[in-house]
């Protein structure tokens, strides 16, 4: 766990793009909110190792997400049902049940349905949020960071200099 907060660290301190780590906790936050043993978190899951986006930032925010998702249950039940029960949605739910392909998608759960819907509903706010999170971490919280006396005296060494000639090599950065 600790490595994983360590690669985030690192991501949110690299040259990588705010967007990149952005979409990592969006998707995180679609695999945390939905039921697991979901077809859709298949797909999200496919999403997550083939962009390129931070792993470590979209793992954390799956699991912080996941034990968020236990206070919203009720919340994802009463849309679900809401959705389920609309009458006006029941010709799309029929046709839905009867296709075999849409069935193994299991929308018929109401704490499924409402889940999704309530990640595509957040999606347009916490996108945003996250990349704004994102770039005011590395404007303020970073800069005073590296104006810290012990900061500029552990960057001053040989060692650090070595380390970074040696994380250079490697591919990696600090």
């Amino acid at each position: 766990m600790l490595s994983m907060l360590a690669r985030l660290f690192k991501a949110l301190n690299a040259e990588t793009s705010p967007w990149a780590l952005a979409w990592a906790f969006v998707l995180g936050m679609y695999m945390g909110l939905t039921p697991l043993l979901s077809l859709h978190n298949l797909i999200i899951l496919f999403l997550a190792l083939s962009l390129r986006i931070n792993l470590s930032g979209f793992i954390l925010a799956w699991l912080f997400f996941s034990g968020l998702a236990y206070l919203l249950d009720p919340v994802f039940d009463l849309i679900g049902e809401s959705l389920l029960m609309a009458s006006a949605l029941e010709p799309m739910w029929v046709a839905m049940y009867e296709n075999p392909l849409a069935r193994l998608f299991q929308y018929n759960h109401t704490i499924t349905l409402g889940s999704l819907v309530f990640c595509l509903l957040v999606t347009p706010i916490w996108a945003p949020v996250a990349y704004k999170l994102i770039v005011t971490y590395r404007s303020r919280v970073k800069a005073w960071f590296d104006r810290l006396r012990f900061v500029q005296v552990i960057k001053g060494t040989k060692f650090f200099a070595m380390y970074q000639k040696v994380s250079g090599l490697r591919g990696g950065s600090l």
